[in-house]
């Protein structure tokens, strides 16, 4: 392969490894998958450098940071590039394919390896992550699973999966189960950007021509959205919904939420948001039960009074074949009784 022929983001599956030389804070955000990190300057290295250039000047910048980077490269070689091969190609982007990714690209080009610059570095790859979702999603056969609040819907999404069934875990990719208690504790939404490109991620790896199986849900889990095209591909789905009886999906919540008694005072301030849905009083009692780790009781309510009611119309309101939904009934939501109900929706195809 010339040394000049720009290497575009669909090209990276061809390469030993993708090195990410721009900062932790940078990667950390979002980074093409698979990519590790071996920074040419750090965080504050780079706020130094980019001080020195609008306080002093650009060459004396570059020669500040020309000293950081070699230094970084020499730890780069000594340390996580040590062991590599004589005959390893890595592909290396920094944010816009400069001269950081540039730079470390000429070092591994001296010591014999074939190292690639990623053309357009990380901006070109996100481009390209918002094309892929644009342009696969409209492709997918999606089988959207609709149901009431504690149907086990995601639950049953594993079990499709683990059946070799193909699914978008979409509350996995966002770590947030999508309710108003849905934030999963001591663990961090990733961002925006790096949701989508997990997203374009999965999607590249699934078989267009068989169905993709989903969970319903809205534009919006915790803090993250779901991509535009995605939502509309869901509103425009085919609706399965799972149908469970109340007394089952309240022990089902209660299982599956078993750690909220765990900090009883956060429960009961995010239960403060319904005030205005459910009037002071109301909440002010789920907020004892709350405090008081009165969990069936809090749930047993939460179901009846507000999740339930809205249940039927926002379903008709927002997907446009709610009417020719299938339905499948759901008497056991167990771990059994989910592997079975799984079995039943893939004979539905």
């Amino acid at each position: 392969m010339s040394h000049h022929r720009p290497i575009r983001a669909e090209d990276r599956h061809g390469f030993d490894a993708i090195i990410d030389a721009r900062s932790p804070a940078e990667f950390a955000e979002d980074h093409i998958p698979g990519a590790i990190n071996c920074p040419v300057l750090s965080d504050e290295e780079r706020a130094l450098v980019g001080t020195i250039y609008v306080q002093q000047s650009a060459f004396e910048a570059r020669r500040v940071g020309g000293g950081l980077v070699a230094a970084n490269l020499a730890r780069h070689l000594a340390g996580p590039l040590a062991d590599k091969p004589p005959g390893w190609r890595p592909l290396v982007y920094c944010w816009r394919g400069g001269l950081r990714s540039g730079s470390m690209v000429q070092w591994l080009r001296l010591v014999g390896w074939d190292a690639q610059q990623l053309a357009g570095g990380y901006k070109s790859f996100r481009r390209h992550v918002m094309q892929q979702i644009q342009a696969l999603v409209p492709q997918l056969q999606l089988r959207v699973l609709v149901g009431a609040t504690g149907s086990a819907k995601t639950r049953v999404l594993h079990a499709l999966q683990a059946q070799g069934a193909q699914t978008i875990d979409l509350e996995g990719l966002a770590r947030h189960k999508g309710s108003l208690l849905g934030a999963l504790p001591g663990v961090p939404q990733p961002s925006q950007k790096h949701f989508e490109t997990q997203l374009a991620d999965t999607l590249e790896h699934l078989d267009l021509a068989q169905p993709v199986y989903v969970e319903g849900e809205s534009a919006r889990i915790g803090r993250l959205s779901v991509p535009v095209p995605l939502v509309q591909g869901l509103r425009n789905g085919r609706c399965i919904e799972i149908e469970a009886p109340p007394e089952e999906r309240l022990a089902f919540l209660l299982r599956d939420y078993r750690y909220l008694g765990d900090d009883r005072q956060a429960l009961a301030e995010r239960l403060a948001q319904l005030t205005e849905l459910h009037g002071r009083q109301t909440v002010q009692r789920w907020q004892q039960w709350a405090q008081a780790g009165e969990l069936p009781a809090l749930f047993g309510e939460l179901m009846h009074l507000h999740y339930d009611p809205h249940y039927g119309r926002s379903q008709a309101r927002n997907f446009v074949r709610w009417d020719e939904r299938q339905r499948v009934a759901a008497p056991d939501l167990s771990p059994a009784g989910i592997d079975t109900l799984a079995q039943a929706l893939r004979a539905l195809d």
